[in-house]
């Protein structure tokens, strides 16, 4: 498409867009003058739907009415309440409903996960992630890495760009595991990396990783609700998401977790175990020996969080109705048209560090500034555009298709070029 810098074409893109009206089902935050913000900080917390507030107060009511009785009986029974989001979350994750269940938290859901599938031996006890994982995800790795005896100094291995180059090549990825892959247990990397943007090909790092007998999993904190998936069908051996970020469901809800079908009747795989996980014909007999459930269910510890789970409940029904096909043909199109308008600013301070190939990357564009970037940063917070600011010269900027706007693109473009030319950066604009 020809895109075009002027205010007319970004109402009249606004006009045309078929998921125009989805942006009212959402609260945006206001600026102090009563104004909507410029919110494209989707990436670090969605934004409230306006659903949630009804879905949390039916299960207050219900636990007010029922007491112990809303177990069996609330509007939406409490025992089996996250099977009500399999479908949704089997949608979103291109999953078998067997296959995913909504529990706990990310990182709580890698080490269980990492409990059955990063077993190290002498000889295979490596475990690959990316550079500038999330931070949680080395911690939490590290933790595993030394939990078994083992130095992460020798058992991890972090995959490096090439000199020159701020983004991994797919074909290096493969190369190290087709010459390492006899001493790597595990793969672990962020589907979309959170601090570049970069979307990896998951299905090729599987394949190159099973080749090689590596267990592969991925991180899916910045795709899941972002770009759409097919775990099931690219063979993943596990993945996490959160909630909170692309599928809107509130500061640190209630996450998801994905285990590959052939997986899912293994009871003697290694788990630690809680009678949430326990099989449901016979969990409440309370028999002393654990059974698993079969599929994702297998790894729960305990009952769901149905105030947390009702705000995911929530936020999943946005997006049956829409479908991640609509939404990513909506962000290819405005993270295209955001590029487009930053690119016209006319600076060799500022760059794009993420792809520039929409193939591989979300809707989440990294800006790098050369100097004064947190200066910048809070400018842009002080006139009302929210994004999100990382160390040491980072601004992301994620266009979100549920919420966001040609127009709220337009008015960073303009946002970013006033802040730039306060600080003295910018030279002209095209």
């Amino acid at each position: 498409m020809n895109f075009g810098t002027d205010i007319q074409f970004a109402q009249k893109m606004d006009s045309q867009d078929p998921l125009a009206n989805v942006r009212s089902r959402f609260y945006i935050p206001p600026t102090e003058l009563g104004r909507d913000s410029i919110y494209l900080a989707g990436n670090s917390l969605g934004l409230q739907p306006r659903s949630v507030a009804q879905a949390i107060t039916h299960e207050l009511e219900d636990w007010q009415a029922m007491g112990v009785s809303g177990h069996t009986q609330a509007r939406t029974p409490w025992l089996p309440y996250h099977e009500f989001l399999t479908t949704s979350l089997a949608k979103i994750a291109g999953a078998l409903p067997v296959e995913v269940v909504a529990m706990n938290t990310l990182t709580v859901n890698l080490h269980l996960m990492m409990v059955s599938f990063y077993r190290p031996t002498p000889s295979r006890h490596k475990i690959v992630i990316e550079a500038r994982a999330f931070p949680s995800d080395h911690y939490a790795v590290e933790s595993q890495i030394r939990f078994h005896g083992f130095d992460p100094r020798t058992s991890l291995h972090i995959i490096e760009p090439r000199a020159d180059e701020r983004t991994l090549r797919t074909e290096d990825i493969e190369e190290l595991l087709h010459d390492a892959g006899e001493e790597i247990a595990l793969v672990l990397i962020g589907g979309v990396n959170y601090y570049t943007g970069q979307l990896f090909d998951m299905e090729r790092i599987t394949s190159a990783g099973h080749a090689k007998g590596c267990y592969v999993a991925f991180d899916l904190a910045h795709a899941a609700g972002n770009v759409p998936l097919k775990l099931h069908d690219w063979g993943v051996d596990f993945a996490c998401w959160c909630s909170y970020k692309y599928l809107n469901s509130g500061p640190g809800s209630v996450a998801g977790c994905f285990v590959h079908e052939r997986h899912a009747h293994i009871s003697t795989l290694p788990r630690f175990q809680g009678w949430w996980g326990h099989e449901k014909e016979t969990r409440f007999e309370m028999p002393p020996d654990f059974r698993p459930a079969p599929g994702a269910e297998g790894w729960q510890l305990s009952n769901p969080p149905i105030l947390s789970l009702a705000p995911v409940k929530a936020s999943l029904q946005i997006f049956d109705e829409i479908g991640m096909t609509a939404l990513r043909e909506k962000s290819l199109l405005l993270t295209s048209y955001l590029e487009f308008l930053l690119d016209r600013i006319d600076t060799e301070e500022l760059s794009i560090l993420t792809p520039r190939d929409p193939n591989q990357r979300g809707c989440q564009l990294s800006l790098v500034l050369k100097r004064n970037g947190l200066r910048v940063f809070e400018g842009l917070h002080a006139a009302g555009v929210i994004c999100d600011w990382r160390e040491p010269d980072c601004i992301r900027v994620a266009p979100v298709p549920l919420y966001n706007t040609f127009m709220d693109c337009y008015l960073f473009a303009q946002g970013l070029t006033a802040e730039l030319m306060r600080v003295g950066m910018l030279a002209r604009i095209e």
